[in-house]
């Protein structure tokens, strides 16, 4: 493994059920899971094919979290931006797919059910 290596990014989630049924249908898959002590909050872990990894966090009671200020998004690169957008099951679009020069990519933002924005990017033809 390299010196310096991203494991995973975990996201706090309302419900987990409903929140890996969203990350499904980018390819991840339930890999492992752990309860605090506590017994307070579970963690699922998703995982796509390529090892990038997802911990979904469900605190019991917890389902209203502060976006935006300290978390961005999370970026997946697709295929076709305009048939993800259409064939995911999303919870709004927070900008409608186009062309995004200066990055050299074709993107979409929607939301997972509990808000955290999911940027879809495509690479433009060159």
């Amino acid at each position: 493994m390299p010196s310096t290596a991203v494991l995973h990014v975990c996201l706090n989630v309302a419900d987990a059920e409903e929140s890996i049924a969203f990350y499904e249908q980018f390819g991840f898959g339930t890999s492992w899971q752990f309860t605090t002590a506590d017994g307070a909050t579970t963690n699922y872990y998703v995982a796509d094919d390529d090892g990038v990894e997802l911990q979904l966090s469900e605190t019991e009671g917890g389902t209203d979290f502060e976006t935006g200020t300290a978390w961005d998004l999370l970026a997946l690169g697709v295929h076709d931006v305009d048939a993800t957008v259409e064939r995911v099951d999303h919870y709004g679009i927070a900008k409608e797919p186009g062309p995004q020069p200066e990055a050299g990519a074709y993107t979409a933002f929607v939301e997972d059910p509990d808000g955290h924005l999911v940027e879809l990017i495509e690479p433009l033809d060159e």
